[in-house]
């Protein structure tokens, strides 16, 4: 089987390259910001792109991230997975870029963070304010429809 890339597969070679990550927590938290992260994107033979990330998360501990990203031909939609050392969900995000071309919308469910054992839907945007500073926001589906950020995180080009 041999893949067909598309335009999608080259819009995801926006990611590539080592990047400086600065989170926040939520908008109202009286927490701290994150020590800052290192991400590091490649490709896979231009059909996918794998980011590694390493940091300290706010109680000090290491922690690690992957995150995969790719478009799914027949389903005409970006598609990833998500995995973190801190955590034993893996996340599976599909989604689409919006009509400016700028921002990656990605749907998932995962566990709700109230510890009732439940699931809840998410939204992850990446957002290309330019080809050298993206934004990631993270937002929850609330019991009223409402979505509610969580948490943003801010990445910066180093190479």
């Amino acid at each position: 089987m041999k893949a067909e890339l598309q335009k999608e597969h080259e819009w995801l070679a926006r990611f590539l390259g080592t990047w400086t990550v600065e989170m926040d927590g939520p908008p109202s938290s009286d927490q701290p910001a994150h020590p800052a992260w290192t991400e590091t994107v490649r490709s896979l033979e231009g059909a996918w792109i794998v980011g590694e990330a390493r940091g300290s998360m706010p109680d000090g501990r290491q922690s690690t991230t992957v995150t995969t990203l790719g478009f799914d031909s027949a389903k005409g939609r970006y598609v990833g997975t998500f995995i973190g050392s801190m955590m034993t969900h893996m996340w599976v995000y599909e989604g689409t870029v919006d009509a400016s071309g700028e921002v990656l919308e990605l749907d998932t469910d995962g566990p709700t963070f109230d510890g009732s054992g439940g699931t809840a839907k998410y939204k992850d945007s990446h957002q290309f304010v330019n080809e050298d500073y993206r934004i990631l926001r993270w937002r929850a589906l609330q019991p009223d429809g409402e979505w509610r950020e969580f948490m943003v995180a801010h990445y910066r080009r180093k190479s």
